[in-house]
């Protein structure tokens, strides 16, 4: 099959067909009717399941620093919000369906990030930044004193109930696995949704030129406030899956300022303004520490060490970085593309 087709206007103008709707569709396919037949548990627990809650908290801090260039450095914060609230919700409101208090939590999280996105209407780069950077250090220390949010928790530390919808419980590696997905592909569908309606233009030109949107009549301090609710909604949203899904427990510590830099990580590495971005940027952040210490086990033995794999992690991780702030700004999602072209040109030219 050619990736190529001519133009039907008889202007004899050279298409190409893009890839990505038959990839996804494969990939969807792969996700919910092959992978839970045939993955082990340690593939939905340590490597299938983060990376889907990671891949949707770069989705949502996509959307502020990518299309609406806002710079955050507090990502980790509304996640811990989104699994508090939910705990908080499933435990003091037993009723209510787990998808509402996956709602109502994203909700809660948006709230608190439209809160903290106020000082953007004043505030640029690295100011903006700063304050965001105090939401983190706020939230984490809110919930270490207020003890009723981990419901008075001595350590601090609360497990989650078990994974259940209407009914049917998916407490099994490959029923948490089914969850996060399922939300993740609508939460994810909704986004694209959202940045290609007007919305999403208004959002990017914001980025592009803050003034240039207000002349032409783009409500800029509106749209700023949209773009960190949105956010924040959608990152609270996986702090969720975070907590329920994968760690199944909630505490201040798994959400600290480490993870909001492994957000942001993400995001660089995989493409900013780049839906597939959080993905592949996901992807790479969750494989790549378990490939370094296969290697490191392999080249070093017993040396290699747990303390050893997190700052050959660190270092690693860095050099990547900045190799891709250098060679390729545009991150995972413009070097495949690059590679696929360069590929489909090649079989156009022995075709």
């Amino acid at each position: 099959m050619t990736d190529i087709a001519l133009d039907k206007s008889g202007t004899g103008t050279v298409r190409r067909l893009s890839p990505a709707p038959f990839g996804i569709a494969a990939l969807l396919i792969v996700a919910y009717g092959v992978l839970p037949l045939v993955g082990s548990e340690y593939l939905f627990d340590a490597i299938l399941t983060p990376f889907l809650a990671l891949a949707l908290a770069g989705l949502g801090l996509n959307i502020l620093t990518g299309y609406a260039g806002q710079v955050s450095l507090g990502s980790s914060a509304f996640m811990a919000v989104g699994a508090y609230a939910a705990y908080n919700l499933a435990l003091r409101l037993p009723g209510l369906p787990f998808l509402l208090d996956i709602l109502l939590a994203g909700g809660v999280a948006a709230a608190v990030g439209l809160l903290f996105g106020l000082p953007s209407l004043r505030l640029r780069g690295f100011y903006l930044a700063v304050s965001t950077l105090a939401a983190q250090f706020f939230v984490q220390w809110v919930f270490n004193k207020v003890g009723w949010f981990s419901n008075d928790s001595p350590s601090g530390i609360v497990t989650v109930p078990p994974l259940s919808v209407a009914g049917l419980p998916l407490d099994s590696s490959a029923g948490r696995y089914l969850f996060a997905l399922g939300v993740v592909t609508a939460v994810t569908l909704a986004v694209w949704r959202l940045v290609e309606s007007p919305t999403g233009r208004a959002l990017v030109a914001l980025r592009d030129h803050e003034t240039a949107a207000r002349v032409i009549g783009i409500p800029v301090l509106r749209v700023k406030l949209l773009a960190f609710a949105v956010s924040s909604f959608i990152i609270g949203v996986a702090g969720v899956l975070w907590a329920f899904a994968y760690l199944r427990t909630v505490e201040p510590a798994g959400f600290n300022l480490d993870r909001s830099f492994q957000i942001l990580f993400i995001v660089i590495i995989g493409g900013l303004a780049s839906l597939r971005g959080a993905f592949l940027g996901a992807a790479l952040i969750v494989v790549f520490p378990l490939l370094l210490a296969r290697l490191g086990e392999a080249l070093l033995g017993g040396l290699f060490d747990s303390g050893v794999l997190e700052m050959s992690q660190r270092i690693v991780l860095g050099l990547l970085i900045v190799t891709f702030l250098i060679a390729e700004p545009a991150g995972l999602t413009a070097l495949l593309d690059r590679l696929w072209n360069r590929a489909a040109g090649r079989f156009r030219r022995t075709s």
